[in-house]
């Protein structure tokens, strides 16, 4: 049995405001030329199709499409939601949808019943948020926490599979102990309980997790394909890619990564902005999505825009400057019985991240000092003449 394992597509999601779609319909064509060319026999979504409950048009299109071109090539379909989909909304239609070959698994009753490909058994498991009294009554579980409710689920997948030859894999949406994550992920944490022991799958062939966005291994035989396309900065390092896995007639599999391609890289950058601008070796950077940390003690002026100058595609910028922010917080005592242009002058360098005051920018707070003291005086002597008039 050969399979292709995905999930965590998001689709409709954005990237520092900038849609993904694009990026994420490049990702679908890819996956569906690798079905075709390695003739596999099912592709399982692991979760998280959609980014949201109620997706955008264009993203349930873009859905609509490669399913029917995933089903054209001839493979099967094994589909099931994440913690940001819907489970009614994507699996409606799903019961008309099995007939073309197009699995889609949102409840709990369909728990131990399997996908079968020859005499292999995919078993998808919807998210089972154990906050939900619904899940937690239908699976006669007392605790509410992830491992007791997916616990619980893979009792009824191992009764089943028993049944069953040795080609078994479960598909699951979960946070895995010993699992690597990213910042893009939504916190599924439920009281604090959110990690499951890879032992709760034990029995089976494969597993096939979603919803951390890094391909991993955790476990013998459970596996994170990985968001497909990078979705936040800590990714920068992330090889985005599908897995393609074999399960022989023994039950043994063999996982192999497959690349995804990717249509714009992200590059993490950090200095001084003036060493940014003008360093060489940056300049593979260009056309990456930017994320740049400057260092300067100062806050450059228009720094966004001078970044953009070389970096186009500039989307965040952090300030962290040397020694951090040093701020000498003075006392009342402190500050009575001092000129005002001083005081003044004292707090914009304390509130300045390693600031100093330059001669120009004193002379403006002097200017300003005197113009304030002027329109005071002023309001003083037209009181004073109110008062001599009446």
């Amino acid at each position: 049995m050969r399979l292709i394992h995905t999930s965590d597509w998001h689709l409709g999601r954005a990237f520092h405001g900038v849609r993904l779609l694009d990026a994420q319909a490049a990702y679908l064509d890819h996956l569906v030329e690798t079905a075709r060319s390695e003739s596999v026999d099912a592709v399982v979504v692991a979760g998280d199709v959609y980014d949201r409950a109620i997706p955008a048009p264009d993203a349930v299109e873009l859905l609509s499409d490669v399913l029917h071109r995933l089903q054209a090539v001839g493979t099967q379909v094994v589909l099931s939601p994440g913690n940001h989909d819907s489970a009614r909304r994507l699996g409606f239609g799903s019961g008309l949808l099995e007939h073309a070959g197009v699995h889609i698994r949102t409840s709990v009753d369909d728990l131990a019943r399997p996908v079968l490909v020859g005499d292999g058994a995919i078993y998808a498991l919807p998210y089972l948020d154990p906050a939900s009294v619904s899940v937690t009554d239908a699976l006669e579980v007392s605790t509410r926490s992830h491992a007791s409710v997916i616990s619980a689920a893979m009792d009824r997948v191992r009764a089943d599979a028993a049944t069953r030859g040795p080609r078994t894999v479960v598909a699951a949406h979960c946070f895995a102990v010993g699992g690597a994550s990213s910042d893009s992920e939504r916190d599924i944490a439920c009281g604090g309980v959110s990690a499951v022991p890879t032992s709760v799958f034990d029995g089976v062939s494969y597993v096939a997790l979603g919803h951390l966005h890094g391909a991993q291994q955790v476990g013998e035989r459970a596996w994170y394909s990985g968001s497909p396309v990078a979705m936040s900065f800590s990714e920068a390092g992330h090889t985005k890619c599908s897995l393609l896995v074999e399960v022989d007639g023994t039950g043994t599999t063999h996982v192999e990564r497959v690349a995804a391609p990717v249509t714009r890289r992200l590059a993490t950058l950090r200095g001084d902005l003036e060493d940014l601008l003008a360093d060489p070796a940056l300049e593979d950077a260009r056309d990456a999505w930017v994320q740049a940390t400057l260092t300067d003690t100062l806050a450059p002026r228009r720094a966004m825009e001078q970044l953009r100058t070389r970096f186009p595609h500039t989307l965040s910028l952090v300030l962290d400057p040397r020694g951090g922010v040093v701020r000498e917080h003075r006392r009342p005592s402190q500050v009575a019985g001092r000129a005002a242009v001083e005081v003044c002058t004292d707090f914009v360098a304390d509130v300045r991240p390693g600031g100093t005051v330059g001669d120009d920018e004193r002379a403006l707070l002097r200017e300003a000092v005197e113009a304030v003291q002027r329109a005071h005086d002023d309001e003083g002597s037209a009181t004073t003449r109110e008062r001599g008039v009446a």
